[in-house]
């Protein structure tokens, strides 16, 4: 059921030896299909993934200005991921859910940036109504069933929006109910056992879910392969009889590709899919860490594989845009989380005489 129909962009890139086996993996991807797109999705990936870079890069200023506080774990390098999964999916029916590294996949998944960045202030304009903060956006009407700040909390609620979706079909005889989830998680969640437990039910009720690994390399301060026996996670699913595939998380192409298979048998009733997707974070795990156990040069690998970069390539090798064309993107959405901020720092605090609602589902 496992296969390595991994996708490759064919980047080239400086000595994947640098960046050890990880590196390596990603270096030596087989080439399959990638995701063909006409200009219309084309953009629409660019501006996705453009409005993740610098909404990041936004909340690291306003965090060392002292604007922002608490932990704040930032999504730079990752974007591929994120749009390439979302935005294969159809929002607001399919669902979603993040880890504590959600700021982007809430952005992808059609939350207001505005929402999102109230939410980092803790304001009563934010997603969760300022009671959340970084870790804990969630948003009822864009499926995003939240943040977890704990690894592999978030995959046992994946797994039962996903079995919600098959028992509508099943026992409620809703024959529009093909809702497909995505949980995301990262490397250092798939030694743990909500892991395991999930991939198992998921597979022997034939859910439509797919696990979607952002192995990053570091969990924390932890190299991956230091940490697990296998450091290959796609191929656990033949553990359990799971279609499961390596991609190039770096490509948004090759994502968008891997995703689309994924769903096409999600949807069809032939059950889950265990995506690992190789991926980098330019930044340290949160705002609070140094990043002094990464190697300069492992760095610059990755750097070079830019998500971001490698998406304009693709665009405007086949004259799908122009390169002005996207740097006027990038002015639109640098406008746009100017606003967001502006609007974030200007909106009401919770009011305290609130303080123990949403605690009970009472509304």
């Amino acid at each position: 059921m496992s296969q390595k129909t991994s996708v490759s962009s064919g980047q080239t890139t400086a000595n994947p030896l640098a960046a050890g086996r990880h590196g390596e993996r990603i270096s030596t991807l087989i080439s399959s299909k990638r995701a063909k797109v006409d200009r219309q999705i084309g953009l629409e990936l660019f501006r996705d993934m453009t409005l993740g870079r610098r909404f990041e890069d936004k909340c690291a200023e306003m965090y060392y200005r002292g604007k922002m506080f608490g932990f704040v774990h930032l999504y730079n390098g990752q974007e591929a991921v994120s749009t390439g999964v979302i935005g294969a999916m159809k929002r607001q029916h399919d669902w979603f859910c993040s880890t504590y590294r959600d700021h982007v996949h809430a952005l992808s998944a059609g939350v207001p940036a505005r929402e999102v960045m109230s939410e980092l202030f803790g304001k009563e304009t934010g997603c969760s109504k300022g009671r959340g903060g970084s870790m804990h956006l969630f948003s009822q009407e864009h499926h995003l069933l939240g943040g977890f700040a704990f690894i592999g909390e978030g995959i046992p609620i994946a797994l039962g929006a996903a079995f919600t979706s098959r028992y509508k079909r099943d026992a409620l005889g809703d024959a529009s109910s093909n809702a497909v989830t995505a949980a995301f998680f990262g490397d250092g969640t798939c030694n743990n056992g909500q892991f395991f437990e999930c991939l198992n039910m998921a597979q022997l009720w034939q859910l439509p879910i797919l696990f979607v690994v952002e192995n990053n390399k570091w969990a924390i301060g932890m190299a991956h392969e230091r940490a697990t026996s296998e450091p290959e996670i796609w191929q656990k699913a033949a553990a359990f009889g799971m279609a499961g595939e390596e991609v190039d998380g770096m490509d948004v192409l090759a994502v968008r590709a891997a995703t689309q298979r994924a769903i096409k048998r999600a949807r069809a009733g032939e059950g889950p899919t265990l995506l690992e997707c190789l991926t980098y974070r330019f930044r340290g795990h949160s705002l609070a860490d140094p990043d002094e156990l990464r190697a300069e040069e492992e760095k610059q690998f990755w750097a070079k594989r830019d998500p971001l970069k490698a998406l304009e390539k693709d665009l405007t090798s086949e004259s799908l845009v122009r390169a002005e064309e996207l740097r006027a993107i990038e002015k639109e959405i640098d406008a746009e989380i100017n606003d967001c901020v502006e609007f974030a720092l200007a909106a009401a605090e919770p009011n305290p005489n609130e303080l123990t609602r949403y605690i009970w589902a009472e509304d």
